[in-house]
């Protein structure tokens, strides 16, 4: 029975294989519906996306593809489905209830497996959903200690992707080494521009005439991960910082979702400090 797939390559560049990975496919009666490609000439790598319905052995299209591309590729076969994730939130909502509310819906393809968080405050909402809420308090504990809760609690849930939903917590080298480039966070500008404290604040003193949002995969370096996705909206004197807070917190739900279905898509693929995106 054909199915549908998705094809992920990333490889050193050559000539010719868009038409030895296509002929692979072919070989295999399999039928192209959709496919991206992109060969970057700094990094001289090659990316492609590929959508395709077909009846597969799918071990043999892997061995396949390995005969015919560049040394030591990475080669992907994925089904649509939904992804499994863990949410990390704190004391701000939007974020983590447009996440449910996305899911619940289906405008994510993705399964909310729980929601950790250090404060209490969001999870009457959570249990709304009947989603598992696992609270890690930071209160007197120390950072180490409640990070350890925390991965104890991914640990259970084993999820694809962890999303941080406004999570205000830095993570250790530690953790982000053991999720690593499955990590999705929200900034709150386009980075590394307002950080610390109160940035809607800084924006207004700025007397800035757009805000924006950064989603973006999280690395040792804070903040400064390959960026997925960023939106802006416009703003003018007449904005207050709580008007300029409100308007933010709208442009992070966009921009994280659309982040989100990127990535669940598998429509990102890195490029060393950089994404390479097929939308």
């Amino acid at each position: 029975m054909s199915e549908d797939w998705r094809l992920l390559i990333d490889c050193a560049d050559q000539e010719g294989l868009v038409h030895k990975t296509t002929g692979v496919l072919y070989r295999e009666h399999c039928n192209v519906l959709v496919n991206h490609e992109f060969a970057d000439p700094q990094s001289n790598r090659f990316f492609m996306r590929t959508e395709f319905v077909g009846d597969i052995d799918k071990d043999r299209i892997i061995e396949e593809l390995w005969k015919v591309l560049p040394p030591q590729p990475f080669v992907k076969l994925i089904q649509p489905g939904k992804t499994r994730i863990a949410v990390l939130a704190t004391k701000e909502h939007h974020c983590v209830s447009d996440i449910l509310t996305r899911c619940a819906f289906g405008e994510l393809d993705a399964e909310v497996a729980g929601v950790i968080a250090n404060h209490d405050i969001v999870r009457p909402f959570i249990e709304k959903f009947e989603t598992p809420f696992h609270l890690c308090s930071h209160v007197d504990v120390s950072r180490e200690e409640q990070e350890r809760q925390v991965i104890e609690q991914l640990e259970e849930i084993a999820p694809d992707y962890i999303v941080l939903a406004k999570y205000m917590r830095i993570l250790s080298p530690d953790f982000v080494n053991r999720f690593s480039n499955r990590i999705i966070n929200i900034h709150h500008s386009f980075l590394p521009a307002f950080v610390g404290a109160k940035p809607y604040h800084q924006a207004w003193e700025r007397g800035v005439k757009v805000i924006g949002a950064t989603a973006h995969y999280v690395t040792e370096q804070l903040d400064e991960g390959p960026i997925i996705e960023q939106q802006v909206i416009n703003v003018d004197h007449s904005h207050s910082p709580q008007d300029m807070a409100r308007a933010g917190r709208d442009v992070e739900r966009l921009t994280l979702s659309r982040a989100l279905r990127l990535v669940f898509e598998g429509r990102v693929f890195l490029n060393g400090h950089r994404t390479v995106i097929f939308d």
